[in-house]
């Protein structure tokens, strides 16, 4: 078939498409002027769970997963600020890490709040001045983000969806040789993450190491100052326009950052959820196998528990199979409820980080 056939094909295709996406807004506005009424929630991760799994078992054609989710989470994105735009808040500035695991779930329509700090985001959560926020808290290689635990502690809010990046460091500036440089700006976790590199270039020695709230205002901070680098993503170094000197400069190839997403209401079942409870358990031989026992007993598998001191006290981050309302999880949650602080219930996205 010659190409400008192929072409009038496509746009004929592209006409139906949006045709087709037209007719599923108008429904979209249907249900959220429903849900503005009864109070439901907009942003519901099983229901969109369910749809791509089902598209993805009945797709026939050339869309793979990763097309099918790409083109999709961003159909969502633009129906959920059809039925109420609603402000997702982000450890900031642009171009931060977590403001791409946003991106990846609220896609480019939405409202976003970047801010300083991650106890900034639960604040802005816990007031109402956003409905969701997105937080960093574990990576492969640097584990438990302690602002995002002890933001927990202090606010009553509730994990509703989970989301992972992979992480790569660039090492930006605008000086021509490593020898120039005086300061170093990035988040102490990317500091962390980079230890390799900075030994191996001997800029321990010869630089001083800033921690920043977030590399991307590393980015920032080294644009606008003499003699300094920052240790960023890429898409942030090209965001701020800053010559990119090393990429991927992190310890472990597969560096990968586990993101959730908070808000103040708590997810139905999907049948494939995952739970996240903190635990303080008393300082008394034996408690934490009990503990333990008891899930075994009730058949719940725990997929991860990681010891935290959070303020001098030992606590612990765990994740398991189930969601809240099971039955056996029930159980467990009224036994131990001066000992638990139940933190979500969400469809299962990550296996592990």
């Amino acid at each position: 078939m010659p190409l400008n056939k192929l072409r009038v094909e496509i746009d004929s295709l592209d006409d139906q498409l949006l045709g087709l996406l037209n007719r599923r807004m108008e429904i979209v506005k249907k249900v959220g002027e429903f849900k503005n009424r009864s109070g439901g929630a907009i942003y519901r991760p099983e229901r969109e769970k369910e749809i791509i799994s089902r598209l993805c078992k009945n797709s026939e054609g050339l869309m793979n997963q990763e097309a099918i989710e790409a083109i999709f989470l961003e159909i969502f994105a633009v129906s959920r600020n059809l039925e109420l735009p609603e402000k997702v808040a982000h450890l900031g500035p642009r171009g931060s890490f977590t403001e791409q695991a946003a991106e990846s779930r609220f896609g480019s329509m939405s409202e976003y709040i970047a801010l300083g700090s991650i106890p900034s985001v639960f604040k802005e959560v816990a007031t109402k001045r956003a409905k969701f926020g997105v937080v960093p808290i574990e990576n492969s290689s640097s584990g438990i983000v302690g602002d995002t635990l002890s933001s927990f502690i202090q606010y009553d809010l509730k994990i509703v969806a989970e989301v992972a990046l992979d992480i790569h460091h660039s090492f930006v500036s605008t000086v021509q040789k490593l020898e120039d440089l005086k300061i170093i700006y990035s988040k102490d976790i990317a500091f962390e993450q980079c230890k390799t590199f900075l030994d191996d270039h001997n800029l321990y020695d010869r630089c001083e190491l800033i921690p920043v709230e977030s590399t991307a205002k590393a980015a920032i901070l080294s644009k606008n100052n003499k003699n300094t680098a920052a240790i960023c993503s890429h898409i942030a170094a090209k965001m701020y326009n800053i010559p990119v000197m090393f990429k991927n400069i992190e310890d472990i190839g597969n560096n990968r950052t586990r993101f959730l997403i908070i808000s103040d209401f708590e997810n139905g079942q999907s049948g494939n959820d995952k739970s996240t409870i903190l635990v303080n358990l008393p300082n008394k031989p034996g408690a934490l196998v009990k503990f333990l026992n008891d899930f075994e007993k009730a058949n719940i598998n725990l997929t991860k528990i990681k010891s935290h001191i959070q303020k001098g006290v030992s606590m612990f981050f765990i994740d398991f199979n189930a969601h809240q309302k099971d039955k056996n999880v029930q159980k467990i949650l009224k036994k131990y409820k001066n000992e638990i602080k139940f933190l979500g219930s969400y469809v299962k996205e990550i296996d592990d980080v």
